[in-house]
């Protein structure tokens, strides 16, 4: 079985080469069209993969069109794998009249939830393309858009297992010399600033959200402080000295770590973590669950798909400071045995997103669609 796999980046999107990693070991020839001037190509020729050079561009789509042609007539793929909207238009305007079939893998739900681009999705379609939804929120979305269910299919992007809890403890309150006794809630992601486009007006990860909400726990509880591990994401560094800004004037509870190395040592010590997204996969929840953190998200996305209510987290509604302040103060009462929720949250995960796992689903995927 031969598959081209369609890449907009060889910086980012490592969740894409974990699973051509995978399906490369499981026996499937697999090629990568992609952009070959990030630090992941070298990674991406060592787990066995092809690849191909391209430059994706809506405004020079016609050189992406003909490139894509020339590499889909030189690997001639049994299936056309796309991750991203970009690659997946450039993909249906390049291979209209190509009847292979095609996926669309859907990263995340952000472009169903505007009305523009998620037409685009569903008008650039043909007869030949399938969807494989990353969170089930996704899947029902294109099935209420008149997708016929045999042409959607559901599989995570998996993840290696690879952190391990930490037996460090206090590292965090050493370093911002914080006493014994105070109650850190975490918040571990990237800054990523709004897409103004889309008529967003905070970050969609929610870091306005999460200072909100430990302004207002803070103001009951003062042994309570807020932790921001991640920076900037790639040309967000405006948006980043933006939130400290806010911070800075909302309430002195909240501290910004950065980008970091030592995550495991960091989750050992934060009493829970918080994903306030407003638009989502699976976010980093997949990784504070598997780590046994006990963990509050937003109800968005594929978030309830491993955040399952007071199973093995909490789920609060989006854009609200309020709601997700009193979750975090009925945490800090005791109202939930977070170490039961913390462990069934890890059991869950471990499997459902174990890469090994979920590659082996794309590739029964394939063997359905192929026959």
């Amino acid at each position: 079985m031969k598959v081209l796999q369609l890449v907009k980046t060889s910086i980012g999107a490592a969740w894409a080469l974990r699973q051509m990693r995978e399906l490369a070991k499981l026996g499937v020839e697999v090629h990568v069209a992609m952009p070959v001037d990030g630090p992941l190509i070298e990674e991406y020729k060592a787990s066995g993969v092809i690849v191909h050079p391209i430059k994706y561009s809506l405004v020079h789509i016609i050189d992406s069109c003909k490139q894509l042609c020339q590499i889909v007539k030189t690997v001639n793929p049994d299936i056309i794998h796309s991750h991203f909207v970009l690659t997946t238009i450039i993909m249906r305007i390049a291979l209209c009249s190509d009847k292979r079939p095609r996926i669309f893998q859907v990263p995340g739900p952000l472009h169903l939830e505007s009305f523009l681009f998620r037409k685009i999705d569903l008008w650039t379609a043909q007869k030949n393309d399938i969807w494989v939804g990353s969170c089930s929120w996704t899947n029902e979305c294109y099935a209420s858009n008149g997708i016929p269910r045999e042409k959607i299919f559901l599989s995570y992007y998996g993840g290696d297992i690879v952190y391990k809890k930490s037996s460090v403890h206090g590292k965090i309150r050493k370093e911002l010399n914080l006493p014994n006794n105070a109650i850190l809630i975490g918040m571990v992601a990237y800054m990523y600033a709004p897409k103004y486009y889309l008529g967003q007006t905070r970050g969609l990860k929610g870091h306005e959200d999460f200072i909100d909400a430990i302004t207002i726990v803070s103001e009951k509880y003062p042994n309570v402080y807020g932790v921001c591990i991640g920076g900037p994401w790639g040309k967000a560094k405006r948006y980043g000295h933006k939130v400290r800004e806010y911070a800075k004037h909302k309430t002195n509870h909240v501290y910004f770590l950065g980008t970091r190395t030592d995550i495991p040592d960091l989750y050992a010590d934060l009493f829970c973590v918080v994903h306030p997204s407003h638009s989502e996969n699976l976010g980093g929840a997949g990784e504070s669950l598997a780590l046994g953190v006990p963990t509050i998200a937003t109800k968005v996305g594929g978030f309830p798909d491993i955040v399952i209510d007071k199973v093995t987290g909490l789920l609060v509604p989006p854009k609200n400071p309020d709601f997700l302040a009193q979750t975090i103060i009925e945490c800090i009462e005791s109202k939930y045995d977070l170490l039961e929720l913390a462990n069934k949250g890890e059991n869950l995960v471990r499997n459902m997103l174990d890469v090994k796992n979920t590659a082996s689903s794309i590739r029964e995927i394939y063997n359905k669609i192929l026959s």
